[in-house]
């Protein structure tokens, strides 16, 4: 194919700001899907992804206009799944910035267009949703040329949703974008940019072809894997699977070559041929780094086989999810997980359970904790049940993110009160047009982990938008609450929390336990303990059998008698008795919603 006519490009914005429907616009004006058939969000294809109408995986699809092949991958726009945008990113020359024409720049806007400059790509920006009453496309023109230099004379209008403008957008597609460079009789190098497990055929993957020739029946080297496959079949998304028999440079498509070890086919990967290979691999992916923690336990125990495969064929198509085993004595075995933000880790617990059939408990969200002990050694803590002693502890770091937030000036106040009750500390504050301003803050993650999109959203009607990026740690005051039922520690409930906050958090955590824990044949204290410190507790009462129910009338040393004999009993059975919690209050307790 000729490499000038090749243009490869994805569709960056914030959420909700209208790709899926553009790239919709784009299938059916390039004729790549009939009108029968068209449906909105045509390549979202997990039902995950209808039911919230959010894109969570990145999709590409090869369509023509105009004596052009155009590859186009629709991305994701919330900041959990920008590690997909970055994988995106890597496989083009060029990117189409839609910004909504009713609400201008948001936060995850700006971070997509610096990604894109890091990467050295073009920029098409188009102002979408111009057939809103509420739409002020001069206005937001001017916003854009003056945060991120694009002159507002290039900006182009559309609606994705009637389809006006989006012809000129492909012809400034094709006119700006730059084709991709690479030399056919090179020794094949083709990047894996996302792959995904298929039951029947292997492992399928997304290749972008940098140099050399990718044929059907060659025998190909995975460099990294260090594996040699025969090639199945080769082919392209046009959004239907459509064999090819051969993929050149700068050419998108995807690869089967019968792989049923899904570790061997990562996200990063460089494909080369076996007989004749490339000197070097391509350049990978940075490994994003988790930054919320969760144990996954499946509710019953004989599905731990299960679950561990599930999760290795989901790392297969999610990069960004990491686990390594761990027992729990209330929750037997399981898997601690690693994941980019809360709405990431909520959406990879409903794909294990939907895709693999999978009925698993979450524990509470947590982070990585650095503790300094006094022999002078550091370790990593993922979980309350791996916090030192406090004797043995020297001193204990979190670690901070950079919040960016753009919000309509009116909810200033508001905003910054948010970010200081959650131990923020102000970066700079500064004005993009008159009404907008955008807000820095440095903020500690396990304060942001909870609910503080949810706050920062119900504060502001909606209107402001949140991006963050990792920024370091520092040493804090935390302390490890545990949660003793009947004097019993369970590890399940134990929480890592800021001095400050701790008698709040351990007086819920009792209250809450008080109505779900039933009662027993004798009272359960539960407790809320720093140490050996308690800071809160609730009591359960005891189920009361009447036992003067056969005394009628009669001397009053007869019913005291029975009353002693009981409370003999109960003060036995406490001594002896193990609080049975049934497997709904640890999910109940455990929600993240609360």
């Amino acid at each position: 194919m000729n490499l000038a006519k090749i243009r490869n490009l994805s569709v960056v914005a914030h959420v909700d700001h209208g790709k899926s429907t553009l790239s919709d616009r784009i299938l059916e004006l390039t004729g790549a899907v009939d009108a029968r058939d068209m449906r909105e969000q045509y390549l979202d294809s997990m039902d995950i992804e209808r039911e919230r109408g959010i894109t969570i995986k990145a999709q590409n699809v090869r369509v023509g206009w105009k004596g052009h092949t155009i590859h186009l991958i629709d991305t994701p726009g919330h900041v959990d799944f920008g590690y997909e945008v970055s994988r995106s990113l890597a496989a083009c020359e060029g990117v189409v910035l839609l910004v909504d024409a009713a609400q201008g720049i948001e936060a995850q806007t700006l971070a997509n267009a610096y990604q894109a400059l890091e990467n050295d790509l073009e920029i098409v920006a188009a102002l979408n949703k111009i057939d809103l009453p509420a739409a002020d496309p001069e206005r937001y023109a001017a916003e854009i040329e003056k945060v991120l230099g694009v002159p507002a004379s290039q900006i182009l209008r559309i609606s994705a949703k009637t389809g006006s403008g989006v012809p000129e957008l492909l012809d400034a597609i094709c006119e700006r974008i730059p084709p991709p460079s690479g030399d056919p009789s090179a020794p094949l190098q083709a990047l894996i940019f996302d792959s995904y497990y298929d039951q029947y055929r292997g492992v399928v993957s997304a290749v972008r072809v940098v140099n050399g020739i990718l044929r059907s029946g060659d025998r190909v080297r995975f460099m990294q894997a260090g594996r040699v496959h025969d090639v199945e079949e080769i082919g392209v998304r046009t959004p239907t699977n459509e064999p090819v028999g051969e993929l050149g440079p700068g050419e998108v498509g995807y690869l089967i070559a019968g792989i049923k070890d899904v570790g061997e086919a990562r996200s990063g990967e460089t494909v080369t041929s076996a007989g004749a290979p490339a000197k070097a691999a391509l350049e990978g992916y940075r490994d994003p780094k988790p930054m919320v923690f969760c144990g996954l336990y499946p509710i019953d125990g004989d599905e731990f086989s299960n679950l561990r495969e599930a999760l290795e064929k989901l790392r297969l198509n999610d990069a960004s999810v990491t686990y390594e085993p761990e027992t729990s004595g209330a929750l037997g075995f399981g898997f601690r997980c690693g994941f980019l933000g809360l709405l990431h880790m909520e959406i990879v617990r409903e794909r294990l359970e939907r895709e693999f059939n999978l009925s698993l408990i979450a524990t509470a969200p947590s982070v990585e904790y650095l503790a300094h002990l006094t022999d002078g050694t550091t370790v990593v803590v993922h979980s309350p049940s791996e916090m030192p002693e406090p004797q043995k502890l020297e001193s204990i770091e979190e670690p901070y993110l950079q919040a960016t937030i753009l919000t309509p000036s009116e909810y200033t106040g508001t905003l910054m009160d948010l970010c200081q009750s959650r131990r923020g500390e102000m970066v700079r504050m500064e004005y993009i047009s008159p009404e907008r301003l955008e807000l820095v803050y440095r903020i500690p993650l396990a304060e942001v982990v909870m609910d503080f999109f949810d706050a920062l959203k119900s504060r502001t009607k909606g209107y402001a938008s949140l991006d963050y990026e990792q920024s370091g740690t520092d040493q804090a005051d935390l302390v490890k609450i545990d949660i003793l039922l009947n004097g019993v520690p369970v590890d399940a409930f134990s929480a890592i929390v800021h001095r400050s906050e701790a008698s709040a958090y351990g007086r819920k955590m009792t209250e809450r336990l008080r109505e779900l824990i039933p009662r027993q044949m004798f009272d359960v204290p539960i407790q809320a303990a720093i140490g050996g410190r308690v800071i809160a507790r609730e009591t359960v009462k005891a189920k009361r059998k009447d036992v003067l129910a056969k005394c009628y009338g009669g001397d009053i040393t007869r019913k005291r008698k029975l009353l002693e004999k009981q409370k003999e009993g109960k003060k036995r059975m406490k001594n002896i008795g193990r609080v049975e919690v049934p497997q709904e209050a640890f999910i109940q307790a455990l929600r993240l919603e609360e």
